[in-house]
């Protein structure tokens, strides 16, 4: 038996999830499927720059783990492009990096990523109500659980829900 895969941290779902090339029709199109932690794996090399080292600490992923996930977030990339596919980003095992709840009496507050794989939050640190809730991001469908996302994930089910 494999070692258990480990939650890869992300900053956010990218807010466009679905590419493809002009002038073909989306019935004769295929698809390349780029998992979200592989978009943020190319975000954090590519778009900011940082070093393999920086953006595996980033995704709470050991550098080796981020090397093969950014080669191959590449080449779907590339398979893409090259081959006039359509990029669809969508499923994985991730969390967001921060999450955000809220009481029934409307407080508000932030809890980050160490502190949910360890230890979720039970009650509101104002009122210790133990009535408390998740809030998304806009267009972020929850899925449930404390933010975790497996497989097609809440990109997929807003997709097929738009169709």
């Amino acid at each position: 038996m494999g070692r258990r895969q480990l939650w890869r941290k992300v900053s956010s779902v990218p807010p466009v999830t679905y590419f493809k090339p002009a002038g073909i029709r989306l019935s004769e199109l295929e698809e390349v499927n780029l998992l979200v932690e592989e978009a943020e794996a190319i975000r954090l090399k590519d778009l900011e720059g940082l070093e393999q080292e920086e953006c595996a600490q980033k995704m709470n992923i050991s550098r080796s783990t981020f090397s093969r996930m950014l080669d191959s977030a590449r080449q779907k990339i590339a398979d893409a492009l090259l081959n006039g596919k359509a990029i669809r980003i969508e499923g994985g095992n991730f969390e967001m990096a921060t999450r955000r709840f809220r009481c029934l009496e409307g407080h508000e507050w932030e809890v980050p990523f160490e502190t949910m794989i360890t230890a979720p939050p039970e009650f509101c640190p104002k009122c210790k109500t133990p009535s408390i809730m998740p809030l998304f991001a806009p267009g972020q469908v929850p899925i449930g659980g404390w933010g975790r996302h497996h497989g097609m994930g809440a990109i997929r089910r807003r997709s097929l829900e738009q169709r």
